[in-house]
């Protein structure tokens, strides 16, 4: 049967996305291996004066530019496509989108400039009293307003397929990407909110100081979903799409699936103060609560583990594989959308163990502000997300071009390069974390380091190298492959993987927003309304703003 036909002009507003997503990830890498490279005692960022005036402009823009730009565009580009291909029909209102895309384009513009201008070195987190320039502030608001928009043209999209389809189950991909949507506009009120109450009007004068613990419980309100926003695009792809490449393999179950985007919903929000642990302002019950809460939303992390596998199983043994794990060699592993996501799986599980670690009330005051957590940062974001989304791109970006992928085997290189440096870099960051070694800081600059954390410094540098080579790899691919005179044969095929199960035969229960959005929106209310009207009650505006570099 052949594949729905997404229009040349929807194909060209999602390549937009990706391409304005892989510019971000250009420059923001190019400063990530500087920070490794710092740690062994290498520091490049006096060659880079006065265009980059210190480490922690350097940080602030590998921090904002991956974390925060590559990641939000190349989610909502991908997104978009999965809504658009899952409900088989055009954007209801594909001007909407744009506008949306381009308040997220005008808004990385105005964000990035005070940064690169040495005007808001204050970091992703951007936490007060640290002030940046009002432009940073107004940026990342617009980011958000525009990435809401873009999601309110895919709800319009899906409600408009909803009233021709009144009984038919959504399409996985479609239904999994509108949930993603509305977990991202629920959670991004607390940095809205935090922003448009506190930090605009202060860095513009308006008042005169701000209070730091209210802006910090704010911004983990959308801090910790903001995570799942991350994953859950790669998810999608490793429940619907990543058994159908590694072998022709069927999706395990489409309700446990369902199910599991659902408890995200409800579960990722309400948990932000177990980043807040050793904040003095939060009353100590609030902690507790949300710890318990964060190991529930665990369970829909095991889940996921146990469909994909399962779902990847099945591809092996199709593909001839025996033995209880001779399957895994079976897989598909010479392609590079298989091979990035695999071994991103593969780190993703260790990422895992090591945020039950951060969540634990009393193991995380050993952790925290170690190394140990972007250590843990860049085995979940880093390469759950960041090598999933390279994986992605190289069948998305052929298909959308409709160009050969330049050198498959060297996108392969690329995943495995990323997979060795990332284990590197990641385990001697998390063993620098337990000899106690602080984050965010210049530790090769640092007087005081002991000699038992100098091999894990130059094994943290040797990483970075090695994360170097493997993005610049990458970057080569996609301009190459943007830019290849070889034509595709055929329309690159969607790989769609099928339910073991009709999915028409799973509960309908599973297909009902209200239930689990009115769910997500009383735990939140239950888990942060005592806490914000305290907070809010006794606000302090007191804290005048600082520049420490």
């Amino acid at each position: 049967m052949k594949q729905y036909q997404v229009s040349a002009a929807e194909k060209k507003f999602i390549g937009s996305h990706i391409l304005v997503a892989v510019l971000a990830l250009a420059v923001g890498s190019f400063f990530g291996p500087l920070q490794a490279f710092e740690h062994a005692g290498w520091d490049f960022y006096i060659y880079l004066k006065p265009f980059i005036k210190s480490y922690y402009q350097g940080l602030t823009v590998h921090g904002v530019l991956n974390a925060l730009v590559w990641t939000t565009f190349f989610i909502m580009g991908f997104l978009t496509f999965n809504v658009i291909f899952g409900l088989k029909r055009p954007l209801k209102n594909i001007v909407l989108n744009k506008v949306g895309f381009w308040l997220m384009v005008v808004g990385v513009v105005a964000a990035a400039a005070p940064v690169l201008m040495n005007e808001a070195t204050v970091l992703f987190t951007f936490y007060p009293p640290l002030k940046a320039n009002p432009f940073f502030y107004l940026g990342l608001t617009l980011v958000v307003v525009g990435s809401w928009v873009e999601g309110w043209g895919l709800i319009i999209t899906y409600l408009g397929w909803r009233k021709e389809n009144p009984s038919e189950r959504t399409p996985f991909v479609a239904f999994a990407s509108l949930v993603t949507f509305v977990l991202w506009q629920i959670c991004t009120l607390g940095v809205a909110v935090e922003i448009l109450t506190m930090l605009l009007p202060w860095s513009l004068g308006l008042i005169e100081g701000v209070d730091p613990q209210l802006a910090r419980t704010y911004f983990w309100f959308t801090g910790h979903p903001l995570v799942y926003f991350w994953l859950l695009p790669a998810y999608i792809s490793w429940y619907a799409m990543l058994p159908k490449q590694a072998g022709n393999g069927k999706m395990f179950s489409d309700s446990l699936a369902r199910l599991s985007f659902w408890m995200f919903l409800v579960l990722s929000t309400p948990i932000g103060i177990h980043h807040q642990y050793v904040d003095p302002g939060v009353p100590p019950v609030w902690k507790f609560l949300h710890s318990m809460f964060t190991f529930g939303v665990f369970f829909p992390s095991m889940m996921t583990a146990f469909t994909v596998v399962a779902s990847l199983e099945h591809a092996g043994r199709k593909q001839g594989g025996k033995g209880a794990l001779a399957w895994i060699g079976k897989l598909n592993w010479s392609d590079p959308a298989v091979a990035s996501q695999l071994l991103a799986g593969i780190l993703f599980f260790f990422g895992g163990i090591g945020g039950l670690a951060n969540a634990s009330y009393n193991v995380n005051l050993v952790l925290h502000n170690t190394a140990f957590i972007p250590g843990h940062f860049h085995l979940t974001v880093s390469t759950a997300v960041t090598l999933s989304f390279m994986g992605i791109s190289y069948w998305l970006v052929p298909y959308l071009t409709g160009r050969k992928l330049w050198q498959p085997k060297w996108a392969t290189i690329q995943a495995w390069t990323w997979f060795v440096g990332m284990i590197i870099f990641s385990n001697s960051m998390h063993v620098l974390g337990l000899l106690g070694a602080p984050r965010r800081v210049p530790l090769g600059l640092a007087p005081y380091v002991p000699a038992e954390w100098n091999s894990r410094l130059f094994q943290v540098g040797l990483g970075g190298a090695i994360l170097f080579l493997s993005g610049a790899i990458y970057l080569v691919i996609m301009y190459m492959t943007a830019t290849n005179k070889q034509r595709v044969e055929s329309e690159v095929e969607v790989p769609i993987a099928e339910a073991m199960q009709d999915p028409a035969l799973g509960p309908a229960w599973l297909d009902r927003w209200a239930p689990w959005v009115y769910a997500a929106l009383g735990l939140i209310v239950l888990m942060y309304g005592p806490v914000l009207f305290d907070m809010i009650k006794n606000i302090a505006l007191t804290s005048p703003g600082f520049r420490v570099w």
